[in-house]
């Protein structure tokens, strides 16, 4: 695939986190970005919109997400997406099929996780020309934490050692994948520093005018154990590192 032609991507996902990356990276460069979602008429889970929304595409990026940690929610979220969208990738003739994963994914297994091993799995036996990008866990991480997981004055917290990446930065990468050749599995992509993410947690609410109250609880398990445990971060030279780190990006936000 020429990189230097206009082309056609899909992204599914397209208005969340990384999607809403991707498609600025995308436009940024000269090339039509398709935005699949319930909010453009399509139904990624039960395919309603997504023939019509495939036709003359040219590649299809998956950042799609389920917010869930039950392994069966997951999996079910993931192997329904993607079942879809390949089916109708291949029927379309998509030439080109780039999922988002995680780093350590195949060393966690279990609840998110789960689902994002059997994404992995359809992708790579499945019908379209493929490639990967596991990536560690984004900054927008510790907003999201900070958000979702509240007892009282406290924030809490999953204990967790983490490498985390600018969400832009992963956008530009995929978008820059989309728009070459398939590449089986991509180099993974991780932030600047192994970080502790209730650091993270505290530095984002006290970011946004708050006490620093954060109290990082173990959750329970072999992800837990995994998660505390150093075994979700990229191995030494298996990723490439880009900034910036957590604390410049968070000088460019507004909590």
């Amino acid at each position: 695939m020429d990189e230097n032609q206009s082309r056609k991507v899909a992204v599914a996902g397209g208005t969340g986190t990384v999607g809403r990356h991707v498609v600025a990276a995308l436009e940024a460069s000269g090339h039509d970005a398709v935005v699949l979602s319930r909010g453009t008429g399509v139904d990624l889970v039960d395919g309603t919109g997504l023939d019509a929304a495939l036709a003359g595409v040219d590649a299809v990026v998956d950042v799609t997400s389920v917010p869930s940690m039950s392994s069966r929610t997951s999996r079910d979220f993931f192997t329904a997406v993607t079942s879809r969208l390949l089916a109708a990738g291949q029927r379309a003739g998509v030439g080109h099929h780039v999922a988002l994963s995680i780093v350590g994914v195949d060393r966690g297994r279990t609840g998110h996780y789960a689902g994002k091993l059997a994404q992995e799995d359809l992708v790579e036996h499945g019908p379209v020309p493929w490639t990967i990008l596991r990536a560690t866990q984004f900054h927008e991480f510790a907003m999201q934490m900070h958000q979702a997981m509240k007892a009282g004055p406290w924030h809490l917290s999953p204990r967790m050692r983490t490498q985390p990446v600018a969400a832009a930065e992963v956008g530009r990468r995929l978008a820059d994948l989309a728009v070459g050749e398939p590449a089986g599995r991509a180099r993974e992509l991780a932030g600047p520093r192994e970080e502790w993410l209730p650091d993270l947690v505290r530095q984002w609410d006290v970011a946004g005018g708050g006490s620093g109250r954060v109290v990082g609880v173990p959750l329970p398990g072999p992800l837990g154990r995994a998660m505390r445990s150093g075994t979700l971060l990229p191995g030494p030279d298996a990723a490439d590192l880009v900034g910036p780190t957590f604390a410049d990006w968070l000088a460019g936000q507004r909590p």
